[in-house]
């Protein structure tokens, strides 16, 4: 048995997200046997006896159910801070993580999932799950992703992306898809289909980045695989009941159709399974990842972007992933951190 930190909250927009994969964790981990502790990396905690956190009860949990159908309010929390949040790691929260065995990443979005994090562990000796700092940060740029895909050789909608207050002379051939570069969770992407709802996406889109990526909407099939070790899981297909795999669909529980494995033959299946796994390669991610592919009504398959810390959400899709190839979340999770461990 180990003492983990399952490390999730942030100041991101997927605040509320990581806040439930983290919660979802440490049941998990803690039904194991595992001394464990949820700890909100912005909002810290204030002890003075740091040992004695992975033994106290559930308190430390709080009242975590369920993601919240609306954007969290970032500047409300930064408040709660008494220095408004100057200082992105809260109280003992380096020390704390240095007391355990290991640091389970449950954090979703900018500063969590950018590498900004993994490089400061790195930095203090601290051992944590998922992927390095450097293919994290390359992960989560969508507009470099997108550039080493085409080194690759890695289908992906044709694009361009534009920096805040830079002048936009391009012609979008709508519909095309507006979206933060930086961001998670579907927030900050927008389908548009003409000039004012194209003008309208990038005004919402650079209140929440400094960059976005403009690409070819394709219209077609959407799916998900999640790849450990350069190994794919099987693929599951998302159909949202209405719209697209927003925020919303993705987490609101009866919102989306998620078939897994998904309904393909096996020469598709083996495509998309490969394309997963370049992507994985090319990014130059080292532990476990969930590839998001696009599939167009004549067949043709284009990856869209990587997820170094994948939800584990209730209806997150990389355990349905896992459970479909036959482990259970708490084998996921232990998977997880042996992988990490043996790194």
């Amino acid at each position: 048995m180990m003492k983990i930190v399952v490390l999730a909250g942030g100041t991101s927009t997927e605040r509320d997200v990581s806040l439930v994969s983290g919660a979802q964790i440490y049941k998990s981990l803690k039904g194991a046997g595992h001394d464990v502790m949820l700890l909100d990396v912005f909002m810290g905690l204030d002890t003075d006896d740091i040992d004695s956190v992975f033994y106290r009860g559930d308190e430390l949990l709080g009242n975590i159910e369920s993601v919240k159908e609306s954007n969290p309010d970032i500047e409300a929390v930064k408040a709660l801070r008494a220095d408004g949040g100057k200082v992105f790691f809260g109280p003992n929260v380096i020390d704390i993580c240095k007391k355990a065995d290991i640091v389970f990443m449950a954090l979703h979005g900018e500063n969590g999932e950018n590498g900004k994090v993994q490089a400061a562990f790195d930095l203090n000796g601290i051992r944590y799950t998922g992927n390095d700092y450097i293919s994290s940060a390359l992960a989560m740029d969508k507009a470099l992703a997108k550039e080493i895909f085409a080194i690759y050789g890695i289908s992906t909608p044709r694009g361009y992306a534009l920096k805040k207050c830079e002048e936009d002379n391009n012609k979008p051939e709508y519909p095309v898809v507006v979206k933060v570069t930086d961001g998670g969770s579907s927030i900050g992407v927008y389908i548009v289909h003409n000039d004012a709802e194209y003008e309208k996406a990038k005004k919402e889109a650079f209140e929440l980045g400094n960059e976005v990526v403009v690409e070819r909407f394709i219209d077609g099939r959407e799916f998900s695989v999640g790849v450990i070790k350069g190994e794919a899981l099987p693929v599951i297909e998302i159909a949202p009941k209405e719209g697209f795999y927003d925020y919303k669909n993705k987490y609101q529980e009866g919102s989306t159709i998620e078939t897994c494995p998904a309904i393909l033959n096996d020469e598709d299946t083996k495509r998309i399974q490969k394309m997963a796994v370049d992507v994985f390669k090319a990014l130059r991610l080292n532990q476990y990842a969930r590839i998001d592919i696009m599939m167009d009504k004549s067949g043709e398959i284009f990856a869209l972007e990587a997820n170094t810390l994948p939800g584990m959400t209730p209806t997150s899709l990389m355990p349905q992933e896992a459970l479909a190839a036959g482990m259970s979340y708490i084998d996921f999770c232990e998977k997880i951190m042996a992988i990490a461990l043996e790194n």
